[in-house]
């Protein structure tokens, strides 16, 4: 079975939509965020919330509720936590992670970029090949939604493969005449 990793910048909208898709058809996946720190919208556009890595979804999903149920529920942030806490327990940082994947599935080119900088910053040599793919999806709910069926539709493809490392091309050039809005950008296999 392939294992997925989907990534976003802070592991809260894009990835864990994916997230989500994926783990509920089955598939073996993880996600994360490759920022610095956890950022979400707050009361004004310089007015951000921002939390570390690892703090629960259930205690910023709290917090927001104290602050202003009204705002952050009609923005969408207290729903979009909800789903994430029912998922896992909080946000991770890739930098910070050792686990190894087939395939990574960033939602932004700055992300893809810090996870190809990471992957080649830590040398290691891998007994099997991971596959980084990146697929641009906008940061709000709809993309993120229409972007988890994307995403799902392309990890049923590579699933099926019965060699990946000379079936990815055909099946990233397939996903691109699916979804000629939304191509794959960039595409890398490290060894």
């Amino acid at each position: 079975m392939v294992r997925f990793a989907v990534i976003c910048a802070s592991n809260q909208n894009r990835s864990m939509e994916a997230h989500n898709v994926l783990l509920k058809n089955g598939f073996t996946v993880s996600s994360y965020g490759t920022g610095t720190m956890v950022r979400l919208p707050g009361p004004t556009i310089d007015k951000p919330n921002i939390y570390n890595f690892g703090t629960p979804y259930n205690d910023v999903y709290q917090e927001l509720k104290g602050k202003d149920t009204q705002l952050y529920q009609s923005n969408g942030l207290l729903q979009m936590l909800d789903r994430n806490r029912k998922i896992k327990n909080s946000p991770e940082r890739w930098q910070e992670s050792r686990q190894e994947f087939d395939v990574i599935i960033t939602c932004e080119e700055r992300c893809f970029d810090a996870v190809c900088e990471d992957l080649i910053q830590r040398g290691e040599s891998r007994s099997n090949p991971v596959h980084v793919i990146n697929v641009d999806i906008k940061d709000n709910y709809d993309e993120a939604l229409v972007g988890g069926r994307m995403i799902h539709n392309l990890a049923k493809d590579i699933d099926q493969a019965r060699d990946l490392d000379q079936e990815i091309q055909p099946i990233l050039d397939r996903f691109n005449q699916r979804y000629p809005s939304a191509p794959v950008l960039h595409s890398v296999s490290y060894f």
